[in-house]
């Protein structure tokens, strides 16, 4: 059994600050082990349920030369291997030569979600809404129709209360989710500890890996347009200028294609 594991820094226990995961603050130094110790117990779950090949792909924007590379090589499960990548999204390898499930690990809810702790869409700073065909998603959507694109389900997701609840409205209630923290706000939380939290990670992999048809891959459909709502006229300017890509109004671009990765890449990658 081939496991993808993709993973985010916002939604581990133990991180409710912007500074616990921009590269080169001090904090950041804690939120890396925090991190890399969520990672381990979604590979220790997955290797318990029979996998044979473990990838993790970080997808963690971190700032600089930590951007998509904020775990800890030295404290990384042996028994996994990891990418870094240039840009989020761009390594498909592992998909296009078959994989049987994914698992999501420190996923963060999206834009404007009340209770998300550190809840945002792709930039806090620039992007306010994204829809697929129409459905309102955040960066769980982003992964999953990544993953779904090559034929590959989602069986995990883990982050904050709010986080599972969004992954559960898009994927469905036969998705495992792992709530390793409560949002009580944009910066604050009712946590669980660390200790407790792997645990509970690696015993939600190891379940959701025993029915790898749990859950369909997920599809946003054929043909796909995505739509983008910017905040300012200016942050737009890049995406609008690419090919395939047409300018809604002041604020929105929409890209559309006959599938999801195509429509994707033509937009941001």
């Amino acid at each position: 059994m081939r496991v993808f594991i993709i993973s985010d820094m916002e939604g581990v226990s133990g991180i409710v600050r912007w500074k616990q995961v921009t590269g080169g603050e001090p904090l950041y130094e804690e939120g890396r082990k925090l991190y890399t110790e969520e990672i381990n117990a979604a590979v220790r779950g997955a290797r318990a349920a029979g996998a044979t090949e473990i990838v993790v792909m970080d997808c963690h924007g971190a700032g600089g030369d930590y951007s998509f590379n904020s775990l800890i090589p030295e404290q990384l499960d042996p028994h996994c291997e990891w990418v870094v990548q240039r840009e989020w999204t761009e390594y498909t390898a592992f998909l296009e030569s078959g994989c049987d499930a994914a698992l999501f690990v420190g996923m963060h809810a999206m834009a404007g979600t009340g209770d998300g702790v550190l809840c945002h869409t792709v930039s806090g700073q620039s992007w306010t809404n994204l829809w697929f065909n129409g459905t309102l998603v955040g960066e769980t959507g982003i992964n999953a129709a990544l993953c779904g694109h090559w034929n590959c389900p989602v069986l995990m997701v883990t982050g904050d209360d709010a986080t599972c609840r969004e992954a559960r409205a898009l994927l469905g209630d036969k998705l495992t989710t792992v709530a390793v923290k409560q949002g009580l706000g944009r910066f604050s939380a009712r946590q669980i500890p660390p200790a407790r939290c792997r645990e509970m990670i690696e015993a939600g992999a190891r379940e959701a890996l025993r029915d790898l048809k749990a859950v369909a891959p997920y599809e946003p459909g054929w043909p796909c347009s995505i739509e983008v709502e910017f905040t300012t006229p200016d942050a737009l300017v890049p995406f609008g200028r690419k090919h395939g890509v047409e300018v809604v109004n002041a604020r929105r671009v929409v890209s559309r294609a006959e599938d999801w990765w195509t429509a994707w890449k033509q937009f941001y990658l």
